[in-house]
């Protein structure tokens, strides 16, 4: 009786299934796979790219696209940036460059170093520049080892071995110009209409202006542009058109005009200030501490914990400075501690925050207020946000 009261059951439970409106009485389209879309030829400005370092897999760095308008589906592709790389990304080329090391067995075997060339609409590999020698410098990402002169038709390369020197590319032939020795200096800040400058050892700047195919036309020194061991900067500046913002590790804010062959230090360095609740004190503190918007007011990351080698530990505020008036005009808190932070070129610009846990938030720049979170969704660890204007 028991086995025909169970056949009843289940003959009664298919009836009523069977008999149960489809849930879905058409079926979906099939997608095909894969499914590639490209990238509007024209980014948005509410968009930015995120170095992502990768410190899990190192050799497989990544340059994440992100819509910072959207909190569901922010990223919009992966641009490979392998093995300590730089990028560079030129919206009038409508080009990404990254200055990559590869090895011939991933990790070990014949060394190649190259500037890979890829399409801003479809992420896709576009052509390469193998670089000579093999020294390209490689360290856990600085924007300045990078950089674009000659209005973007060459690429500048900063190498080390442990000697420094600096290598011209032209984008446009896809060659090399030459290399340019740089002995005791480092990083790259694109100076007049061919040329560069590069911060000292001794505190000095030394400027090189090139000729017309990439060597060295002239060069000085500027002494004494920074107290190494009083106020060193940090090699990141923001930048304002042709002007530098750079920070020190103590919160002194000194601009550069770059603009001329030769750089130019302006004169009335100041503080960011201090305030209350300091353990020991306020300092800036990230890997990308200082950003500028359009309307010229600069953005820096504050930790509460200043102290001697804090300068990489990241902040819990951003202080908002105004160089013309040579004060803080603002302070935003943040929900976390913040490693970087870049400003977006839009009509109502926002404040980015890469996160020290991954997490990417958007701050409004006028105001500070917490706008959304994109989560860590983008990159596993990003410490670099680059605009695109």
């Amino acid at each position: 009786m028991r086995f025909l009261a169970l056949a009843l059951a289940l003959s009664v439970s298919a009836s009523a299934v069977s008999a149960a409106p489809a849930a879905y009485p058409t079926p979906l389209p099939e997608e095909p796979i894969p499914t590639v879309k490209a990238l509007p030829k024209a980014w948005p400005k509410s968009w930015v790219v995120i170095h992502d370092f990768y410190f899990a897999s190192i050799l497989d760095g990544r340059l994440a696209v992100v819509d910072t308008t959207s909190a569901n589906q922010p990223l919009k592709g992966l641009v490979r940036a392998a093995q300590f790389a730089n990028s560079l990304v030129s919206r009038q080329r409508g080009e990404i460059y990254t200055a990559e090391t590869f090895f011939s067995r991933l990790t070990r075997g014949e060394r190649t170093d190259a500037i890979t060339i890829w399409d801003m609409e479809t992420l896709q590999p576009k052509g390469e520049i193998v670089l000579p020698g093999g020294k390209r410098q490689q360290s856990v990402t600085y924007p300045h080892l990078f950089q674009f002169t000659n209005g973007e038709h060459w690429a500048l390369v900063a190498n080390f071995t442990p000697a420094q020197s600096v290598t011209v590319v032209d984008l446009d032939a896809r060659k090399i110009l030459g290399e340019i020795d740089l002995p005791g200096c480092a990083q790259i800040y694109p100076t007049g209409e061919r040329g560069f400058s590069s911060f000292c050892a001794d505190g000095s700047m030394f400027s090189v202006t090139l000729d017309d195919k990439g060597q060295v036309a002239s060069s000085k020194t500027i002494a004494k542009v920074q107290d190494i061991d009083k106020q060193p900067l940090f090699s990141t500046p923001a930048m304002m058109g042709r002007t530098g913002w750079f920070v020190s590790y103590y919160g002194q804010v000194q601009g550069f005009d770059f603009s001329g062959p030769v750089p130019r230090p302006l004169p009335g360095a100041f503080n960011v200030g201090t305030a209350e609740g300091g353990a020991p004190e306020w300092r800036p503190g990230g890997w990308q501490v200082i950003a500028a918007d359009a309307k010229g007011l600069l953005y820096v990351l504050m930790s509460p914990n200043g102290r001697e080698g804090s300068h990489k530990d990241g902040g819990t505020e951003v202080w908002v400075i105004d160089p013309a008036k040579k004060a803080r005009v603002a302070r935003f808190p943040l929900r976390s501690v913040g490693v970087a932070v870049g400003v977006t070129p839009e009509d109502t610009p926002h404040l980015i925050v890469a996160r020290a846990d991954g997490v990417i938030d958007v701050h409004d720049a006028a105001t500070g207020g917490f706008v959304r979170s994109l989560g860590a969704t983008v990159a596993a660890n990003p410490i670099l946000i680059t605009p695109v204007p």
